[in-house]
């Protein structure tokens, strides 16, 4: 019955067909109130009491053996109710499963719950890149500043999706001391960072990036050098222009 029910809360918001299930398995709990189909307040009653007992099970199932059940429960207490979704925060994010890892930090940062940005910065070292991309993304939308040295770390990422990540955030963010950054990065053994570099130079800083991207044109990777052969053509109609932040002390 409880598994039965459990697939009942995970397809919520419930429909007329499954509150009666729901009743039906209050009755089997040992409920003493018959099931009433007629009237508001029963049914008012009814759904609150599906909505309590679904609450319970997902909170049950965070500890649940199996790691698709324990993803399902923070997806629906993130819904459902985030204030008790932020009071299990702390101990999902210390699952062994890199997937509940992964929801969990997704979850956080949809759930309109306040960021707490040390606890994010925390999982910047997750053993899974995903965990680590989620979090570079959670940051990007709560951090006001980026300090060069907190960027500097992601250079040398194991894991090009990261780093690549990195190269895309820091043409988003515009932040103080990326152009050097961003140099390097377009230097990376992935071309899908170098792509990524060299996009966010193009964006930020076009006139100081352009003698890279004239030598990016003799990239080994095809796709790289189609992109920048596209981009320079296209810049060859526009007037030059810089449209990055204003501090200009790599010049």
């Amino acid at each position: 019955m409880v598994d039965r029910f459990r697939l009942i809360y995970l397809k919520s918001p419930a429909s007329e067909r499954e509150l009666a299930e729901a009743e039906e398995f209050s009755l089997s709990r040992g409920s003493s109130k018959p099931a009433e189909t007629a009237g508001s307040e029963e049914k008012e009653s009814s759904e609150s009491y599906f909505s309590q007992a679904m609450v319970s099970q997902a909170k049950a199932d965070l500890k649940h053996h199996d790691p698709r059940t324990r993803i399902m429960a923070i997806q629906f207490l993130e819904k459902s109710d985030p204030s008790v979704f932020s009071s299990y925060l702390q101990e999902i994010l210390s699952d062994p499963d890199p997937g509940v890892r992964l929801q969990a930090i997704r979850s956080l940062i949809k759930s309109g719950q306040p960021i707490e940005i040390p606890l994010l910065k925390k999982y910047l070292k997750d053993q899974d890149a995903r965990v680590r991309m989620a979090v570079l993304r959670g940051l990007s939308q709560v951090q006001e500043k980026w300090d060069l040295n907190f960027l500097l770390q992601f250079l040398s990422d194991e894991s090009p999706w990261v780093r690549r990540k990195m190269a895309t955030l820091l043409g988003w963010v515009q932040t103080e001391g990326a152009f050097p950054i961003l140099m390097e990065m377009s230097k990376d053994q992935s071309p899908g960072v170098r792509k990524a570099a060299l996009m966010s130079l193009n964006s930020l800083y076009p006139e100081e990036s352009e003698d890279r991207l004239v030598k990016a044109l003799r990239d080994p990777a095809p796709d790289v050098r189609n992109w920048v052969k596209r981009s320079l053509e296209k810049r060859l109609g526009q007037p030059r222009k810089g449209t990055g932040p204003p501090s200009r002390q790599h010049r």
